[in-house]
């Protein structure tokens, strides 16, 4: 469904000189820097897939988004989605696809939702029974049939995104691209959204790219996922090899000392030196194959009162990577 070789953007930027003279200068002699948001990126992704994109602020993902939209032209490599160049932006490729922007407002703000849906209608030209049909199914969903003659302006964050993600499923897209859809919802949103995309992939084989700052959102939802980092991909596969990754070289073990403790507030293991937390905990992070021999280790210095032994979160598996490429 998509297929991406070799794409890269690079912005060319004037930096000006400080002062009212560097302005003078700036009129005469002028100085640009490059920067590339996105270098020789290259992935294919199938039809009905759910792939998530990770990546620290600045490192490509909207650009990547917005050159397979069409938004942004790339400087080299080529995109196809569905067949079609993005870069051409052919009415039948803008029907086929549709972009959601979690800090960007596709519906008119002083208007109430449902006059943005009747102005997208006629925009794509869809069908009054098919628009009716759509429509009825994703309120429902949403349960957001109550708000559709509200101001846009007067809605909570969270039904302001659900309003955007109805507005870009009504013309039936066959691929979504979504960019931080969950970003500053509160958790009942955030779970809401999640389910939703989640039951909409399956049950119409939609292809979705989404980009997050939110573990939890890739974890529930994609099975596999792309990593760049300073425009440059540096993984691409299963998300449960990204994270056997982190957790199979190294596990979290914390302990809590027992009653006539023989720890100190510093305690030495052969595998390194940890410290009791403000809230009595110890912490240790160590090899895989190393967990059960340091966990006799610390129950021989003295009685335990609680032990938990866990993964490396996904969080630090993804900053491991960063660090490696920095």
């Amino acid at each position: 469904m998509i297929e991406v070789s070799h794409l890269t953007r690079v912005f060319r930027t004037y930096k000006k000189l400080p002062g009212f003279w560097g302005g003078v200068k700036g009129l005469f002699n002028r100085t640009f820097e490059e920067t590339a948001a996105a270098k020789d990126i290259s992935f294919t992704i199938a039809e009905g897939e759910f792939v998530g994109v990770l990546g620290p602020n600045g490192a490509g993902k909207t650009t990547t988004l917005k050159m397979l939209s069409g938004l942004v032209y790339p400087t080299s490599g080529t995109a196809r989605v569905a067949g079609f160049d993005p870069t051409k932006r052919e009415n039948a490729y803008r029907r086929l696809f549709a972009l959601v922007l979690g800090q960007k407002n596709q519906l008119w703000w002083d208007l109430p939702a449902i006059e943005s849906f009747n102005l997208l209608r006629a925009i794509y030209g869809i069908p009054e029974a098919q628009f009716k049909a759509t429509l009825d199914e994703l309120v429902d969903l949403f349960t957001v049939r109550a708000k559709l003659n509200v101001m846009v302006r007067e809605l909570s964050l969270g039904e302001r995104m659900k309003m955007e993600l109805i507005a870009a499923l009504l013309h039936r897209p066959r691929v979504l691209f979504l960019d931080e859809p969950t970003i500053g919802l509160d958790v009942v949103s955030q779970r809401a959204v999640r389910q939703f995309l989640r039951d909409y992939n399956r049950k119409y084989r939609v292809t979705i790219l989404l980009t997050s700052h939110y573990m939890a959102d890739i974890k529930e939802l994609c099975e596999r996922v792309i990593v760049i980092h300073k425009g440059a991909k540096i993984y691409d596969g299963a998300l449960v090899r990204l994270e056997s990754a982190g957790g199979a070289r190294k596990k979290i073990i914390t302990f809590i000392p027992g009653p006539g403790t023989a720890f100190a507030d510093t305690w030495q293991s052969q595998f390194g030196t940890t410290t009791r937390a403000d809230d009595g905990k110890f912490t240790l992070r160590v090899p895989g194959e190393n967990v059960v021999a340091v966990s006799q280790e610390i129950l021989s210095t003295g009685p335990v009162a609680d032990i938990t032994i866990e993964d490396v979160p996904l969080e630090d598996v993804i900053a491991e990577l960063f660090a490696a490429q920095a």
